[in-house]
């Protein structure tokens, strides 16, 4: 009896210095990338006219810059309307800055710095937008390129993406340029034409900048924002994009013997990609709780109950619930992992006919830690000796690089945002689709994807959904980050 209660005694003495442990990681917990932003210096924004800036947007959002699927359906006489109306209405903007018309449409404004020894500062948002979705015309509450300002808001087709922030830009640099500043360091404004339809106006830019010899302090671009309803703090949270996924689309064909559907062989083009499928998607990419999308959570924890800090604080003992937690939602489980998804398929053009090949396309989100290359081994092992093949319908976009979180760049982004939303916690994150900034890794130190607005989880689905709306205070906050990210960084 006596060696039990001994053991029963060390048992509760580990427990206890176990139970020690955990509290006093927990108490002094502090994120691993987390750097003091008190110390950046911010300038006073200069006053603009948010009335004004409202209306301006909404005249923008009337040029139905819309990417079609097909780009023969495009109208570019409205991609060069818009431009016009940027002359027009930006008069000290183009008095101060260069502009040039890159692979037809896309645009770059140079600003030059009064020391070019300085890295330049790359702003970035696109012109285009997505389509309205045939036959829900109807279910907004003002026409969607009507851009008409009510309710505190600027309605229509791109008012948040991406022409709100390209209006926040030009207003921003107008102000600036209305007021005397002369930057110390160059700044450039890069607009693509086409981001909404694989962003090759980006591309140009960025090849016609790297030949130049450009290397910038950072590039900011859409991808981010500020959840007002952050499932992890239950709060507002200020989510910075470091990085974003890669993408890729596999065909995977099956063949089999066509004819007539009243006599199929056993096994069928089609019976053949369906198991395909299920072995592809039965086998999901490993979920990591690292990255981008464990650096997020781990800048959140302080802001967030105490079990979920008591959790990330001790991941030597908790990571296992930490992943399976963030994993419960679709969402949480893109940040940690790649990420597979049919999409497509296609087979016979009759019902009464066995196709002689059917083909499914499958497309990939590839998280930092993977690669194209890694896509197309998960998948040859997933599917082992079921006949089928596979190519990419186009070349993979590889996962961008991580941008740093304690870097000069950052320190300006950041300080930046949390001026624009003080109070709030801030986090780098990981951006699961894709934006035109990608294709500056190579002419910038670092990436940042981030505008400055305020939105629950429900009001993100109105981006490239119905109703999609810029509120005036959105809006304002938009131009005053822009204004005090460049006036502070290029001071």
């Amino acid at each position: 009896m006596a060696m039990v209660r001994n053991l029963l005694l060390a048992g509760a003495g580990v427990l206890a210095i176990g139970a020690a442990v955990v509290a006093v990681r927990t108490l002094t917990y502090a994120p691993p990338s987390a750097v003091d932003l008190s110390k950046v210096a911010l300038v006073a924004v200069p006053k603009f006219d948010i009335n004004a800036a409202a209306a301006h947007l909404g005249e923008a959002v009337r040029f139905q810059t819309v990417s079609h699927q097909d780009k023969a359906d495009n109208d570019l006489t409205q991609w060069d309307a818009l431009h016009a109306w940027l002359q027009a209405t930006y008069p000290a903007v183009h008095k101060v800055m260069r502009r040039e018309v890159i692979a037809d449409h896309a645009l770059l404004y140079t600003w030059p710095g009064s020391d070019a020894s300085l890295p330049p500062l790359i702003m970035m948002a696109h012109q285009d937008v997505v389509p309205v979705s045939e036959g829900t015309e109807g279910d907004w509450t003002h026409p969607p390129f009507s851009g008409v300002v009510a309710d505190g808001a600027v309605w229509g087709r791109g008012s948040i993406d991406d022409k709100g922030a390209l209006i926040g830009l030009f207003e921003a640099f107008e102000t600036l340029a209305n007021s005397g500043f002369v930057p110390s360091r160059t700044i450039l404004l890069v607009s693509g034409h086409d981001e909404e339809a694989g962003g090759s106006g980006a591309v140009a830019v960025a090849a016609a900048l790297k030949a130049r010899g450009v290397k910038a302090l950072l590039t900011l671009d859409e991808g981010s924002a500020i959840v007002k309803d952050n499932p992890v703090t239950g709060g507002p949270a200020i989510l910075i994009g470091i990085a974003e996924k890669g993408y890729g689309t596999l065909e995977v064909t099956a063949k089999g013997a066509g004819g007539h559907s009243s006599m199929p062989p056993p096994e069928t083009a089609v019976g053949t990609l369906a198991h395909a499928i299920v072995a592809i998607t039965g086998n999901p990419f490993p979920l990591r709780f690292s990255g981008p999308g464990a650096m997020m959570l781990e800048a959140l924890a302080p802001a967030a109950k105490w079990p979920v800090r008591m959790a990330v604080a001790n991941q030597w003992l908790f990571s296992g619930m930490l992943t399976k937690q963030m994993a419960a939602t679709p969402t949480g489980a893109a940040m940690l992992h790649t990420t597979i998804a049919p999409t497509m398929l296609e087979g016979s053009p009759k019902e009464n006919v066995l196709p002689a090949t059917a083909l499914a396309r499958i497309n990939y989100r590839i998280a930092p830690s993977d690669s194209s290359a890694d896509v197309l081994t998960h998948t040859k092992k997933a599917l082992g000796s079921i006949p089928v093949t596979l190519a990419w319908n186009r070349p993979p976009r590889e996962p961008s690089p991580v941008s740093s979180t304690n870097s000069e760049g950052w320190k300006w982004v950041a300080a930046s945002a949390a001026a624009a939303s003080p109070g709030n916690p801030l986090a780098p994150s990981l951006v699961v689709a894709g934006t035109d900034s990608r294709s500056m890794s190579e002419v910038s130190a670092d990436v940042y994807r981030f505008q400055p607005i305020e939105l629950t989880m429900v009001e993100t689905k109105m981006i490239h959904g119905t109703n999609e709306h810029m509120t005036l205070a959105n809006l304002q906050r938009t131009i005053s980050y822009c204004t005090q990210l460049v006036a502070s960084a290029a001071k």
